[in-house]
């Protein structure tokens, strides 16, 4: 199949049937731009507003998103397509050509999920490449969509426990429909996280009403198959369950078997910091039930090849839900988050 290269303003995500095309977004640093992949199928359903977006790489070195997403883009049928759906497999291309967390620092060197700032793309001080997917986004995935999913993993930053996550809101209607999407998924846990950062993209799309599920699907810049199994399920549920596209769907591992664990990671009890610069060595799995106090791991300083490891405790009583995964970590980096167990 052949893309169209076209600027935001030539996008078709109105009218009948499938369209794939590339997104040109001006290039900084040669006489180009970037090209986003973008596939919309529009049923004969659709609704003014309405639509699933799924996004992979908004980190760059994040791949069971691209991977799931390109799978389903080949997978689809469009004589099945009942509604709006928009697929985006590498939402920040310079960072993912790069394989870097952050947009190539050729570039602007900005983590895109925290770009959702006011002024991004807009004002001259906020107009690098980064700032400008934000806008968009902002202008021209947003009107047209109501669920969002952002396939998220944890790089080099962090190894998880296979989770679908989001943030308190405080519309029931909507937290409900946010935490079924999220099981559907099938993951272990359920990750309830703090919304005190900014310019995070599910932070923006809550606020805007949307039903918005981030995931962790993987770590340490590999593609973890059971991960992509968990994308897969997660966004196909999301899509037939909301009358999308047609077809039937069951529930899948924990979410089948009743093991998930919906866990909260809002105090910043839960979260363990490097006090010095050191290599992080795990004692216990992603996973493991702890209690307050119980040491997780041992954070080294090879400098001092005769000091005492540090103990790296848990905060609070619950889960690891996630710990550092390349070993030698700076000072101030959350080695260990602890979730508490809240149903």
């Amino acid at each position: 199949m052949s893309r169209e290269i076209v600027r935001p303003s030539q996008l078709d995500l109105d009218s009948p049937g499938r369209r794939d095309y590339w997104v040109a977004l001006e290039h900084d640093s040669i006489w180009g731009d970037h090209l986003i992949p973008l596939t919309v199928w529009v049923g004969p359903e659709a609704k003014p507003g309405e639509g699933l977006v799924a996004f992979g790489s908004n980190h760059g070195n994040e791949y069971e998103g691209p991977c799931v997403l390109k799978g389903l883009t080949r997978e689809i049928s469009s004589e099945k397509v009942r509604g709006r759906i928009l697929f985006i497999p590498v939402l920040n291309p310079s960072a993912f050509k790069a394989g870097t967390r952050e947009t190539n620092r050729l570039d602007d060197g900005v983590n895109l999920n925290r770009a959702f700032v006011d002024g991004a793309g807009k004002t001259p001080s906020l107009s690098g490449i980064t700032h400008r997917i934000a806008a968009f986004v902002r202008e021209s995935i947003w009107p047209h969509v109501h669920i969002v999913i952002d396939l998220h993993s944890g790089g080099n930053v962090a190894r998880f426990s296979h989770c679908a996550s989001f943030h308190p809101v405080e519309d029931p209607v909507l937290s409900a429909k946010i935490e079924e999407t999220a099981r559907w998924f099938g993951v272990p846990s359920i990750m309830v996280y703090q919304n005190q950062t900014p310019g995070l993209l599910p932070s923006e799309a809550e606020r805007l009403g949307k039903i918005t599920v981030g995931t962790e699907l993987g770590w340490g810049c590999a593609v973890d198959p059971k991960g992509v199994r968990y994308g897969r399920q997660g966004v196909l549920a999301a899509l037939i369950r909301n009358n999308l596209l047609d077809g039937t769907i069951e529930p899948i591992a924990h979410h089948a078997d009743g093991t998930q664990r919906k866990l909260e990671m809002v105090d910043r009890d839960c979260f363990t910091p490097a006090p010095f610069d050191g290599h992080y060595e795990p004692l216990l799995e992603c996973g493991s039930p702890v209690r307050k106090g119980d040491i997780v791991g041992l954070l080294h300083d090879f400098d001092h090849i005769d000091m005492e490891p540090w103990p790296v405790k848990a905060g609070v009583d619950g889960v690891v839900l996630a710990q550092a995964w390349v070993a030698p970590v700076p000072r101030g980096q959350h080695i260990v988050v602890v979730g508490k167990v809240i149903r």
